[in-house]
C-alpha cells in the first residue's frame, strides 16, 4: 500500500474511530437509527404529514421556450414552490430574481456539482434566495484511490465552510454513482467529521435503490438529511436493458418503495423541507404530470 494511503488510514484508526463510534450510539440512543415499531411503542412517535414538504423541479427540466418569467409562472401553476439552477445553467440571474419575486417562486438551492469551485456556488445560492449548494463529493476510480479522496474532499469542504456558514447556506453532499460513500454508516461518518452546521446530506432516494434501500439509508442519515432529489429506479429494466436504462421509469413505477420512504421520513422528523424532481423534464402538460407523481409518491395531495 502507498505511504499515503497507510498514512491516512493509521491517521483514521488514531483519531476517528472512536468519533465515528461515539457518534453512532448518540445517533442509536437519540432515536435517529430508531425502528416505527419501538418509536410507537415507547409512545415517543407521533406520524406526522409530509403535507408541509415544498415540491421543486431543476430549471433545465423546463423545456418550453418561453421567457423566464413564464417558466416560472409554469412551474407555479403546476403547483411546485421552488425549483434549482445548475452553475452550466445559461440564463440571466437578473431575469430569475425578478421571476422569483413576481411568482413566489423560489431559488431554494444552486447545483455546483463536482466543481471545486465552492465560493462562487455559495454566492450564486445567496443571490438567488437560496438555502443550499449540491456538492458531488469526487469520485473514486483506479486513478483515484478511495482514501486519497476521502481526504481531499473533506478538506475541501472544510476550506469553504466557514464562508457558507456565514453567508446561511449548506454545503450538501450528494449520494451519487461516484464509487464513494457507498454506505450511510460511512456518509453519516463523513459529514459527522466534518464538524459543521452547515454540512448535511442531499439524499437522492432513486439513486440507492439499485443497491439498497432508501427508507434505510434515511433513518440512519437522519438529521443529517436537509434536502431530497425525488427519482425512481427499475431493478428489472437493469437486469433487462442495462444499468443506466434503470432510471428510465417514472415516479411511483419502479422498485422504490414509496410507503417505507414516507414512513422513514416521519421517524426522522422530515416532515417539511424540500423534496425536487430530478428526471426527464418536458413542457408545462410534462411537469404537471410530474408534480402529480410526486404527490403520490409522498402523499402531499
Amino acid at each position: 500500500m502507498p505511504d499515503q494511503g497507510q498514512r491516512f488510514i493509521d491517521l483514521q484508526n488514531q483519531s476517528s474511530r472512536r468519533t465515528f463510534l461515539q457518534q453512532a450510539s448518540a445517533s442509536l440512543v437519540a432515536g435517529s437509527l430508531l425502528s416505527p415499531l419501538t418509536a410507537s411503542a415507547s409512545g415517543t412517535s407521533k406520524a406526522k404529514p409530509l403535507s408541509k414538504i415544498k415540491k421543486a423541479v431543476k430549471y433545465q427540466m423546463i423545456t418550453e421556450k418561453v421567457p423566464v418569467l413564464d417558466k416560472f409562472k409554469m412551474l407555479k401553476d403546476a403547483g411546485f414552490a421552488g425549483t434549482e439552477i445548475h452553475y452550466r445553467t445559461k440564463v440571466d440571474p437578473k431575469e430569475v430574481r425578478k421571476a422569483s419575486d413576481a411568482t413566489g417562486v423560489q431559488v431554494h438551492g444552486f447545483l455546483n456539482s463536482s466543481r471545486d469551485e465552492l465560493k462562487d456556488s455559495i454566492d450564486q445560492a445567496k443571490y438567488y434566495g437560496g438555502t443550499s449548494v449540491l456538492v458531488v463529493a469526487g469520485r473514486v476510480d483506479q486513478d483515484n484511490p478511495y482514501d486519497v479522496v476521502y481526504q481531499q474532499q473533506q478538506a475541501k469542504l472544510r476550506k469553504n465552510l466557514p464562508y457558507a456558514e456565514k453567508q446561511g447556506i449548506k454545503l450538501l453532499v450528494e449520494n451519487v454513482w461516484n464509487n464513494f460513500l457507498l454506505s450511510p454508516l460511512e456518509m453519516a461518518r463523513f459529514i459527522d467529521e466534518l464538524e459543521s452546521p452547515a454540512a448535511g446530506v442531499y439524499f437522492d432516494v432513486g439513486n440507492v435503490v439499485r443497491f439498497g434501500w432508501p427508507d434505510q439509508w434515511i433513518r440512519i442519515l437522519g438529521p443529517r438529511i436537509v434536502k431530497l432529489d425525488i427519482k425512481e429506479y427499475s431493478r428489472k429494466k437493469q437486469k433487462d436493458e442495462g444499468l443506466w436504462k434503470g432510471f428510465q421509469v417514472e415516479i411511483t413505477e419502479g422498485d422504490c418503495n414509496w410507503p417505507e420512504v414516507r414512513k422513514a421520513l416521519q421517524d426522522i422528523g422530515y416532515t417539511q423541507g424540500w423534496a425536487t424532481a430530478e428526471v426527464k423534464g418536458g413542457d408545462r402538460q410534462r411537469l404537471q404530470d410530474i408534480s402529480e407523481r410526486m404527490d403520490r409518491a409522498l402523499d402531499l395531495a
